[in-house]
């Protein structure tokens, strides 16, 4: 018997343009929580956790702009600085204000780095998450198939012996009916009445 080729998920899926699971409902169709194998759990908590992370950063990212952006406009009303007392003051806010936007802007230069990687790293977990699902639905629709093909031959099996019970239900009518007939004509319609209470009675 040739042996059934099996299939490689990895190269079909690599490098194809796929939704993200996660996010899909027919996804979570396929996969209810109650029918849902361990490891596409584990699979699918690691895209969860890096989704959860880009929408976490993104939004940390605007305000961290929006900050810096309100810094920089302090930074232009302090630049009028003086040997003053509100002179100094400004000096002070000004040489405050450019450390945070110095350590700020460090720290969007490496927010900014995780946002330009992350959408790999979910491509990469998405396209692991899609190939172990396909995995799990080909063994489930060959484990339905076989079962299919299973009851198909034991509905075939029992439409024949239903076929031959039929049979052998209307030859035994027949036969019932014949045998009544030679009783009828051979014994008379009121003595075979009688017979047929008495049977009746017996039962």
């Amino acid at each position: 018997m040739k042996k059934k080729k099996e299939l490689n998920f990895e190269k079909i899926f690599k490098g194809k343009k796929i939704p993200i699971l996660t996010l899909d409902e027919r996804w979570h169709e396929l996969f209810p929580d109650y029918d849902k194998p361990a490891h596409i759990k584990e699979i699918e908590a690691k895209l969860n956790e890096l989704i959860k992370q880009q929408g976490k950063l993104a939004s940390d990212m605007k305000d961290m702009k929006a900050l810096k952006n309100k810094l920089m406009q302090e930074i232009i009303t302090h630049m009028d600085v003086n040997d003053s007392k509100i002179g100094k003051i400004k000096a002070k806010t000004l040489d405050r204000n450019q450390r945070y936007i110095k350590e700020l802007s460090e720290k969007m230069n490496r927010t900014e780095d995780e946002l330009i990687e992350l959408p790999y790293q979910i491509k990469a977990i998405n396209e692991q998450l899609i190939v172990e699902s396909a995995k799990v639905c080909y063994e489930r629709l060959n484990s339905n198939n076989k079962k299919v093909a299973e009851i198909a031959l034991w509905v075939s099996k029992i439409r024949n012996e239903l076929k031959e019970k039929i049979l052998e239900k209307q030859d035994m009518e027949m036969k019932n009916t014949a045998i009544y007939s030679y009783m009828h004509d051979m014994l008379g319609p009121e003595l075979l009445q009688g017979l047929d209470e008495e049977l009746k009675n017996s039962l």
